[in-house]
């Protein structure tokens, strides 16, 4: 194996860690990311194949869902590898340009996630503020464009990742604290001034997670306002029943995102443990909730799941 600090530079590996400590029981733990790794797979097949063959999920909420299942399949494909790697295998070596392209896929499908659940916010403000011109105003046509909008910024904001990384030559320690690339932990390896990583890293995150979730707070704040002006509480807590599929959504994406990046920026100290386990609950649960929560909360794709099951 070619040392990290090697004149070449496509010779050089890193080296990805699980749980720290628990090497002996790296079988046993894979068990469960085996488990979620299928449940994320497939829950999200069935939302998405149950969404294409009903024409009466045609509608803009159910595209944002079938958008949201694509971006979470797409991170446990791109996460789950080098995971069960490290814990079934015990693997721990990954090339640079593997790790760059991890990096570009993972971050590609999280910030494609944070805009998805901003558009299914805006779909959630516009049927109850306006229910008469929903179908006006999220037209198919105009909600595939907005998700297509928000898809390539997602990509494009992450473009420049594994350009700015394979500039540097790594001549510090090449272990890294997960089972996975990150950009803002790779970054920290190179033996070089990454000031301008760090300002782009933290911009992008500003600019894409924190405006979104920006966004969706206010557009909940004009929901909470144009709901509690309903005179029949009724009809009040049937439309913020709407909503709580989406606020599970938000909360089990933004929740360990945000804790992960200020720990990665600001939490040099932080227990080991934490981050790493704040990093598998940040990458992994969110694929394998949202499509229970959504077939548990959301009365017509539970009943079409269920009529294709039953067939």
């Amino acid at each position: 194996m070619s040392a990290v600090n090697d004149t070449n530079f496509n010779s050089a590996v890193f080296l990805l860690t699980g749980i720290p400590g628990q090497e002996d029981i790296y079988l046993w733990i894979s068990i469960p990311f085996c488990l979620m790794f299928v449940i994320s797979i497939v829950g999200n097949s069935v939302i998405l194949f149950i969404i294409k063959t009903d024409p009466s999920l045609h509608e803009p909420m159910y595209i944002f869902l079938s958008m949201l299942a694509v971006t979470d399949l797409g991170l446990s494909i791109s996460t789950i590898p080098t995971i069960l790697g490290v814990y079934l295998f015990k693997y721990r070596e990954i090339s640079l340009d593997a790790c760059f392209a991890q990096i570009f896929f993972i971050h590609a499908f999280q910030f494609t996630e944070s805009s998805i659940l901003l558009l299914m916010a805006f779909d959630r403000f516009v049927a109850i503020w306006d229910p008469l011109r929903y179908a006006s105003t999220l037209t198919v046509p105009r909600t595939a464009m907005m998700g297509l909008v928000f898809v390539l910024r997602g990509v494009a904001v992450v473009f420049p990742f594994p350009f700015l990384l394979k500039r540097f030559q790594y001549c510090q320690d090449n272990v890294l604290s997960h089972s996975y690339c990150l950009h803002q932990e790779v970054m920290r390896l190179a033996c070089a001034d990454i000031t301008v990583n760090n300002v782009y890293g933290l911009s992008v995150t500003l600019l894409t997670v924190g405006l979104d979730s920006l966004f969706i707070f206010l557009s909940y704040v004009m929901i909470l306002k144009t709901v509690l002006s309903i005179a029949s509480h009724v009809e009040c807590l049937r439309a913020l029943n709407t909503c709580v599929s989406h606020l599970c959504a938000v909360l089990l994406f933004y929740t360990p995102e945000i804790g992960l990046t200020v720990i990665h920026r600001f939490g040099k100290n932080s227990p080991p443990l934490l981050q790493v386990l704040l990093g598998y609950i940040s990458l992994l649960v969110p694929p394998l909730m949202n499509p229970i929560v959504y077939s548990v909360k959301s009365k017509h794709l539970r009943a079409r799941i269920i009529r294709a099951f039953v067939k």
